[in-house]
């Protein structure tokens, strides 16, 4: 079907389910903004858009965000959520125990604001693959998305999902034709750096896999640039709790474990690893050992496809 009908009807849907206040999380990401854009062109200064700063973000992603809203046309409010968001994850380890207080929490930011701009629905950019993987009836649950299987059962608004029947490449198709910067974006999951943190996710450990999420994105992005490989549909770092001894000079060091995945992909229904090369392999794993010195100090490569594995560890 035609990407402009495709829109229209969805803008035409929301106008039929929207006759009040609606608010939605923007996290920056395609799906979301997406969501976003269709809302804003069919309820207008109905919609509150909302960008909840986690704490789990990459690097340089909130001013991102803003200027990329600013550019749209569109007003956001900033809210800094990082403490209530790391202390509802002390001492959580279960990835789905992850996505569940992720997914309460969002919503327990969301009824703060509902309050102060007596909101009604909240709009999600929930996709197909995200209520898929969530399980339901017959499906088994591979991963709760916290806009799906985490969200609290006392939720206090009426959820609205214009994408909810699309897949990722037809949701990108669409933020093409709205002219959507982040159209080309690759995802970045709604939970942010926590299902990137295998284990306790606790503020040093977050930053230490945010330094290592940016520097595999920079030199995957430069090498793609210089045509020395192809750029993956989606590429990042995770940090395990694998502890292993290594050494730094004359120095012992009991560092954790960064694996390095790249996948190229259509829709992330399913994935293949992407065949790095191993220079630029070697380029990242001395740069990330550098520069987390004395917290990591062994990097791999995933080389999972999806089926058997998912995309994100978590």
């Amino acid at each position: 079907m035609d990407t402009q009908v495709l829109i229209d009807e969805a803008i035409e849907s929301l106008q039929s389910q929207i006759d009040d206040t609606a608010i939605i999380a923007c996290s920056g990401g395609i799906d979301s903004t997406v969501a976003a854009v269709l809302a804003h062109k069919a309820v207008g200064s109905m919609l509150r858009c909302v960008y909840v700063d986690t704490g789990l973000m990459r690097e340089g992603e909130s001013e991102e965000v803003e200027s990329m809203f600013s550019e749209l046309g569109i007003d956001l409010r900033v809210v800094d959520a990082s403490q209530s968001f790391f202390r509802s994850l002390s001492g959580v380890v279960d990835p789905e125990e992850k996505r569940k207080e992720i997914g309460e929490q969002f919503i327990r930011v969301f009824e703060e604001e509902q309050r102060v701009c007596e909101a009604k629905y909240l709009v999600q950019g929930t996709i197909a693959p995200d209520w898929i993987e969530s399980g339901g009836g017959e499906r088994d649950v591979i991963k709760s998305h916290h806009n799906v299987g985490g969200l609290p059962e006392d939720v206090d608004l009426d959820i609205v999902e214009p994408l909810r029947e699309f897949y990722k490449d037809e949701v990108r198709a669409m933020a093409r034709h709205l002219g959507i910067q982040s159209s080309e974006r690759q995802p970045f999951p709604g939970p942010g750096l926590a299902v990137r943190v295998l284990g306790e996710v606790t503020p040093d450990r977050v930053a230490s896999c945010r330094e290592a999420c940016h520097i595999v994105e920079k030199r995957i992005r430069e090498a793609a640039s210089d045509g020395r490989c192809d750029l993956p549909w989606q590429y990042f770092a995770a940090l395990l709790p694998v502890r292993s001894v290594g050494v730094h000079g004359d120095v012992r060091v009991h560092g954790e474990t960064v694996v390095v995945r790249a996948v190229a992909s259509l829709d992330g229904m399913s994935a293949r690893y992407s065949d790095l090369p191993q220079d630029l392999l070697a380029e990242i794993s001395t740069e990330i050992t550098n520069s987390l010195k004395g917290q990591v100090n062994r990097v791999v490569y995933d080389i999972t496809h999806k089926p058997p594995g998912t995309i994100e560890w978590e």
